[in-house]
């Protein structure tokens, strides 16, 4: 056993890598990963959204009158 924790958990498997040979994967396989990253973006694209308008809050909040 080791003394940190982490190091005893499985690491997540990746669904895709970047740049990944696609020669040896099925349709199915294919569809499995473009849903996988369809979802990551979708994902991305909610955090971009809350965090422009946290900070479009912020800047009405310390713009100086005027």
């Amino acid at each position: 056993m080791s003394i940190f924790p982490e190091e005893d958990r499985p690491k997540p498997q990746r669904v895709h890598e970047i740049g990944q040979d696609l020669s040896m994967l099925s349709l199915a396989e294919i569809d499995l990963r473009i849903e996988a990253l369809q979802q990551e973006i979708r994902r991305l694209e909610q955090a971009r959204t809350t965090k422009a308008a946290s900070r479009s809050a912020a800047d009405s909040f310390f713009r100086k009158p005027g």
